[in-house]
């Protein structure tokens, strides 16, 4: 399993972009999944996460409220809207396919992982 992720690049703080993240094949039919950050400098960190059906959600305090994840299971592809970004944003933004139906908050919960996608945001 490959995912690719994209949609990353340079926005100026309260802008927007959207990431994309495709899986190379159907995973199996009640995969959760989510996106994780890593700042320079730091540790990756949770970021949002969704369940298989799409009905339940998850986001980080630092986030909820400006970025929006959604999904297309017919097309493998989770979606991150990132909007009213902030130079804290600035990090290579990772996707995930989760062990089991839910997404959650733990890395160690998913199984693969895309390659990731730099997003700066400058002031």
């Amino acid at each position: 399993v490959q995912l690719q992720a994209s949609g990353g690049g340079l926005a100026q703080a309260g802008g927007s972009l959207r990431l994309s993240c495709v899986v190379s094949r159907r995973t199996s039919s009640n995969n959760g999944m989510g996106w994780f950050r890593q700042a320079p400098g730091k540790e990756r960190e949770f970021v949002s996460a969704i369940n298989w059906r799409g009905g339940g959600t998850l986001y980080s305090d630092s986030v909820k409220d400006r970025f929006t994840i959604s999904r297309e299971n017919a097309k493998n592809t989770v979606y991150l809207q990132m909007n009213s970004l902030k130079p804290e944003d600035t990090a290579v933004y990772y996707c995930a396919v989760a062990r089991g139906s839910v997404g959650s908050s733990a890395a160690e919960s998913y199984q693969y992982w895309g390659q990731g996608t730099l997003v700066t945001v400058s002031s």
